[in-house]
């Protein structure tokens, strides 16, 4: 019978959501993720199986644990995880295969339009003065007839594209490894450079893993090359963006505005000078929370265990 194990900080109800999928003789327990690291190795030690909600474990675990199978994550990145403490001890590890990419969809949309519409700023001037207008018609866009580019067309990228096409928008990406012609042809998108996507696009919305070639992608020179009336969204991972290079480029009126549901440093100091300004939206790195994400991740989850017990690779596994 296989033994898992969860470390979680979600609420039990959610945590319950997660395992629900798990078959019925096999031996599931949820644990604190934020148990004294003693604890966490008794527990690992006797798992096939460890299953991590954040996404993040120490090394002494992983070593306390020579039985382990496969380390899933119920997120998508693996940037805090000990990679090569993993590749070491011939643990694999493996994220959640793109089962929060809808909800992360949705929210990239949510982030362009309440930018382009200037959301909050409305609801703050109805709530707060009664009916203030603003001057909308030309200062508030639409998304229809825009470029938009999409850096990184995985499974978040893609969500995102085919939401563009009843949109009306024209679709251009960067992404290391071609999608195809079949995928590009369905998404309705063209693979461009980093440098063309900039240029062209009036919507730039980054989609990426965080790794030692992604760090700072979007710096100063990048931010120069957009349109002054161009808008950046991040809903991948802070340091993706050089945050100083953003905050100079909405300083000098470089672009519009952006829609940021990370930042370089999380959470943020309420001093952050990026926070001073009313043309960027925020949220709180929660673009691929909802409710209705976790018996999607956790169907995937036990879907991957089934295979690695049944002894096939994991899918979506994380090279190490």
């Amino acid at each position: 019978m296989p033994r898992v194990v969860f470390f979680t900080n979600l609420a039990p109800e959610l945590a319950q959501q997660v395992v629900s999928p798990a078959p019925s003789d096999w031996d599931v327990s949820i644990q604190a993720h934020d148990l004294p690291e003693a604890e966490k190795s008794g527990l690992a030690s006797e798992a096939d199986f460890l299953i991590l909600f954040p996404s993040a474990l120490e090394e002494t675990v992983l070593r306390a644990a020579p039985g382990l199978k496969l380390v899933q994550l119920v997120s998508a990145g693996f940037d805090r995880m000990p990679l090569g403490v993993l590749a070491e001890l011939g643990i694999p590890l493996a994220n959640n295969g793109g089962t929060n990419s809808i909800d992360v969809a949705e929210h990239t949309f949510a982030l362009i339009l309440s930018v382009y519409r200037r959301l909050t700023e409305m609801d703050r001037n109805v709530r707060n003065d009664g009916w203030t207008e603003i001057d909308s018609g030309m200062t508030t866009f639409t998304v229809h007839g825009k470029t938009v580019g999409i850096v990184g067309l995985g499974h978040i990228g893609r969500e995102v594209a085919k939401r563009l096409v009843p949109f009306e928008a024209d679709v251009v990406y960067f992404d290391p490894f071609p999608a195809g012609e079949e995928v590009e042809r369905r998404l309705r998108v063209k693979r461009v450079s980093l440098d063309e996507l900039l240029e062209m696009s009036d919507i730039v919305s980054l989609h990426v893993p965080l790794n030692d070639q992604t760090r700072h992608l979007i710096g100063a020179a990048e931010l120069a090359r957009m349109k002054s009336s161009a808008i950046l969204i991040n809903t991948c991972r802070g340091p993706v963006v050089d945050e100083a290079a953003l905050i100079e480029a909405l300083d000098g009126g470089g672009i519009l505005g952006a829609g940021l549901d990370v930042l370089q440093e999380e959470p943020t100091d309420p001093a952050n000078p990026i926070l001073r300004f009313e043309n960027v939206i925020f949220s709180p790195h929660i673009a691929g929370v909802t409710y209705d994400t976790w018996q999607r991740r956790g169907r995937f989850i036990f879907e991957n265990l089934r295979r690695v017990w049944a002894g096939q690779e994991p899918l979506s596994g994380i090279p190490l």
